[in-house]
């Protein structure tokens, strides 16, 4: 259908599922588009121009492009700027050509993917930009809409950000409620060591459990709710020998003076947890 492609997301079972619920697969007398076809003539043609009403940081159009194919495989698609970019209002994202009953049954599919993944690409712009040239890395979270997470972070990226942790498999993220479980920090990181766990990242709130952790094996310390003197007392402590990420409380107020302590990393859920969806339209015109 087109060569985009995520590890670990299925493009075509994405449209396909986006579109069935849309035209109401499954229920009785669903499966089709009634407005469409009550109104638009089968050979009508339409051309479209995609656009955006604010300053945005583009995500999605090649997935956009994919439900107007998986309606029309001939349509006539122009993406005319790249993922990642910064545009400012106006400026037109795609133009396209081709069945008109298509272009209107696809359009909310297309339009709610791109006008979400660039609201997430847009607020992560937002967010390295306030870090300043602190050399410090953004991350995002595992706190994503469900069968949405390899898109959303997609998004991240797009917008500057790297991605943390995909999910629950790649590293072992101990918290405060593994270490209750535990006993103590410096045994809950033993375990995942003697487990063979590659990766493990710890979280932290308090400075005495720095050193428990690091001697146990951590090969990545969260840094949870501090403020910047505290931060910088942390690594003072650590000294170089693990990266840092600091998490919690951190807002576009908050995040340069937290870039500035000298971490390696900052992690924002509200990245896909709160962004609001950018404004986008899409107007057609009959040939």
């Amino acid at each position: 259908m087109t060569s985009f492609s995520l590890p670990g997301f299925d493009l075509d079972a994405f449209v396909r599922a986006t579109l069935d619920e849309d035209l109401g697969a499954g229920f009785p007398g669903g499966g089709h588009d009634v407005t469409a076809e009550s109104v638009i003539p089968a050979d009508a043609r339409f051309a479209g121009v995609m656009d955006s009403r604010d300053a945005i940081v583009v995500a999605g159009l090649p997935i956009a492009a994919a439900f107007f194919r998986a309606l029309d495989p001939a349509m006539a698609i122009e993406l005319l700027v790249e993922e990642g970019a910064a545009v400012q209002p106006g400026a037109d994202l795609m133009r396209l050509s081709g069945n008109a009953r298509a272009m209107l049954t696809a359009e909310r599919s297309a339009l709610n993917t791109v006008q979400h993944l660039s609201g997430i690409a847009t607020m992560t712009r937002q967010y390295v930009s306030a870090m300043g040239e602190t050399g410090c890395t953004l991350l995002d979270t595992r706190k994503t809409i469900p069968g949405l997470r390899v898109l959303e972070k997609y998004a991240t990226r797009m917008g500057g950000a790297t991605n943390h942790r995909m999910g629950l498999w790649d590293a072992a993220m101990i918290k405060d409620n593994h270490v209750a479980v535990a006993g103590d920090v410096g045994e809950a990181v033993r375990r995942a060591r003697d487990a063979g766990v590659a990766s493990i990242i710890c979280e932290v709130d308090r400075i005495d459990q720095i050193e428990p952790a690091l001697a146990a094996g951590a090969s990545h310390l969260l840094l949870d709710n501090m403020d910047p003197p505290m931060l910088r007392a942390a690594l003072a402590v650590v000294r170089g020998r693990v990266p840092c990420e600091a998490s919690g409380g951190v807002n576009l107020q908050t995040i340069g003076a937290i870039a500035a302590t000298g971490v390696d990393y900052v992690s924002v859920g509200r990245l896909t947890q709160s962004a609001p969806a950018a404004d986008i339209g899409l107007d057609f015109a009959v040939l």
